[in-house]
């Protein structure tokens, strides 16, 4: 019976948070597509030098709400309310802040932000329309990453499915309706991203008006121990994100120098899909932390070693399908992209789609093991992950490979970076078992000691 019921709980919160996911990758997904067919290659180098700037303030929306969301779990697991109110208030407060800090960046400095990105005569012009405009929208960006992270938290991962796939549709409309019928370009591209989590928000404000959460907003003296509790809860999530922003800008400026800009147009079809796939596993770890956190938080071992099991199942089944389609199917996909039929760029995406995609046979693995260290607050381990994944080795094989092998090389950069961080995962996995084990011989010592002691 308690199998039957953390299979179910484990297949409704991930599958839901594995469709959210998909959905809010949709995002981006549906500016390169419309992007390349409305505005052309020159357009879809533009967005693509724009996504690292998307990636850190998303990042950061994940941090504060995966980083709150993890604590609230455990101290409602522990029936402790108002710390949860108290961690929920400053994850707003942490939220809202940094949201405000992006907008006033993108108003005053978005055209040097631009030409540092890589922005040239050709595409400066688009890249800082979409910037600005992406940025002026950071607020919001942030607190509905905070909200649908405590909804979920909070038993309704259905709403908060509800709210990002709400989000998701309308930024697909949207971009249709602005940057075709509209005729509004990127900056329409971008106004329809921004929109998308202010209609996010819209649908979980029902969860409030009917008082149906058990979270609350509540005065209480600033305590700068809870905002490092959520940034070391959520670092991972945020190491992730960053990481894939600056491997997008150091990719981009490999491939600049070996294939141009035609090698850039393919290298953001390929990431964009990557997204899409990346949202998979990263739906497998959201979707258990709720689940993990709170049996940690109420002592339930058995249940936390199942609900990974479960995970890393999911993740390896997901990585041969992702993989086997893209195999398959690389050249027809690729070529939703390319409107324009450019054989070279189409050449480019379908080599680079069947090797890059190799690595998430890894990246899953090390995407749900990090996720699962940060719920049972084990900030170190996950971080290790998330930065080793992230740049510290994906980087120099970049360099490396790319010397040696040059645009091959690029694309099995990804694939060995996650390779090698997985049995660097694993090492910490086995490390953290047997200090585990160590604790519960010593625990069992000293309770013997304690009967001894007793008897004598």
């Amino acid at each position: 019976m308690k199998n039957q019921k953390t299979l179910f709980m484990f297949g409704k919160y991930v599958s839901l948070n594995v469709i959210a996911m998909i959905g809010l990758s949709c995002y981006i997904l549906a500016d390169t597509f419309f992007v390349a067919n409305g505005v052309g290659v020159n357009g879809l180098t533009a967005l693509n030098l724009a996504i690292p700037v998307y990636s850190f303030i998303n990042g950061l929306g994940l941090m504060v709400g995966i980083g709150g969301g993890t604590k609230y779990a455990i101290y409602k697991a522990q029936n402790n309310d108002r710390a949860a109110n108290e961690i929920f208030t400053h994850a707003a407060v942490m939220g809202a802040a940094v949201g405000i800090l992006f907008l006033a960046a993108g108003i005053v400095g978005s055209s040097a932000l631009s030409r540092l990105l890589g922005g040239d005569q050709v595409t400066f012009g688009m890249t800082n329309t979409y910037l600005k405009t992406l940025m002026c929208f950071a607020p919001a960006f942030i607190l509905n990453n905070v909200l649908v992270a405590f909804v979920r938290n909070d038993g309704a991962p259905n709403l908060s499915m509800a709210a990002m796939l709400a989000g998701s549709i309308s930024n697909i409309i949207l971009d249709y309706i602005f940057i075709f019928p509209f005729k509004m370009g990127m900056f329409g591209a971008a106004f329809a991203t921004g929109l998308a989590p202010v209609i996010s928000m819209i649908v979980l404000s029902g969860y409030f008006r009917r008082h149906r959460n058990q979270f609350h907003l509540i005065r209480c003296k600033i305590n700068t121990a809870y905002f490092k509790t959520v940034s070391a809860l959520g670092i991972a999530s945020l190491i992730t994100e960053v990481s894939s922003g600056i491997v997008i800008i150091v990719f981009n400026t490999v491939i600049l120098t070996l294939e141009g800009n035609l090698g850039v147009a393919a290298y953001g079809i390929i990431a964009n899909l990557a997204l899409v796939a990346t949202a998979i596993f990263t739906g497998v770890a959201q979707g258990v932390q709720p689940l993990v956190s709170e049996s940690y938080g109420s002592g339930k071992e058995e249940n936390i070693t199942r609900y990974i099991r479960y995970a890393v199942i999911t993740s390896l089944a997901a990585a041969v399908v992702l993989f086997s389609v893209i195999w398959l199917f690389a050249a027809p996909v690729s070529a939703v992209f390319n409107n324009e039929n450019n054989a070279v760029l189409g050449e480019l995406a379908v080599s680079g789609l069947r090797i890059y995609f190799t690595g998430f046979f890894f990246a899953g693995l090390n995407i749900v093991l990090a996720s699962w260290f940060s719920s049972v607050e084990k900030p170190i381990q996950s971080f290790t992950i998330s930065i080793l994944r992230g740049c510290v080795l994906i980087i120099p094989i970049l360099l490396l490979l790319s010397a040696q092998m040059e645009i091959q090389g690029v694309w099995l950069t990804y694939p060995l970076a996650e390779m090698l961080t997985f049995i660097l995962a694993l090492a910490a996995v086995r490390k953290s078992s047997r200090a585990k084990k160590s604790g519960r011989k010593l625990d069992n010592s000293l309770q013997m000691d304690e009967n001894g002691r007793e008897s004598i």
